[in-house]
């Protein structure tokens, strides 16, 4: 069985919730991280140094870090699905899964946390403009690979859709403008007919 530590509203353990769904893999989810505490537990410490969530124990292996998780779990039990078998396939989805990371979310989260987690009489006006305006060049970059192609890895999903699926159903969700992106807007709707992603990642935001 695959436990996994986290809280399901977290972006990170979306993303493994998500990828397990597809999968169909049967899971165990230990709440762990914000409200819940037990990242200080020396137990999980040992796990992950790092003290964050998700962590993963497949039996007997721990993993940390969601963008790795998922493409652990999309190669050990999706592969030539999840995780495309040729190396260009695979590595030209892959980068997006970087690029949500450390483009897509970083411009992302101070919007979240400015209007999902921040009083309103506490918002900086400015900063809070300047990351929308962020958020949505990048959403335009994410249209733009979009642009000839049903997914973010080409013909079919796989692993490369679901760390920037995640950040673009927060950002949908929030009370922002959203600036008319077609190809996004079609994928992202494409996203929301599945099951999985359902389930797992089309929860309010908290």
């Amino acid at each position: 069985m695959l436990t996994i530590w986290g809280r399901p509203n977290s972006i990170n353990v979306q993303k493994v919730l998500w990828c397990a769904e597809e999968l169909g893999l049967i899971t165990k989810r230990i709440e762990a991280g914000g409200q819940f505490g037990a990242l200080n537990d020396p137990e999980y410490e040992a796990m992950n140094p790092n003290k964050l969530v998700p962590t993963i124990n497949d039996s007997g292996f721990d993993l940390w870090e969601s963008n790795v998780i998922v493409r652990y779990l999309s190669q050990k039990y999706g592969s030539d699905t999840l995780c495309p078998l040729g190396s260009i396939s695979r590595f030209d989805g892959e980068r997006w899964m970087d690029w949500q990371a450390t483009t897509l979310w970083p411009a992302l989260r101070p919007l979240f946390i400015g209007l999902i987690r921040t009083a309103p009489e506490k918002r900086d006006p400015k900063a809070m403009a300047a990351a929308e305006a962020r958020c949505a060049e990048q959403m335009a970059v994410l249209d733009a690979r979009l642009s000839d192609r049903p997914f973010v890895g080409g013909d079919g999903f796989t692993m490369a859709d679901i760390p920037v699926g995640v950040s673009a159903y927060r950002w949908y969700s929030l009370a922002v403008a959203h600036p008319k992106l077609p190809n996004l807007e079609r994928w992202h709707r494409s996203l929301t007919e599945r099951p999985a992603f359902r389930k797992e990642v089309m929860l309010p935001l908290s």
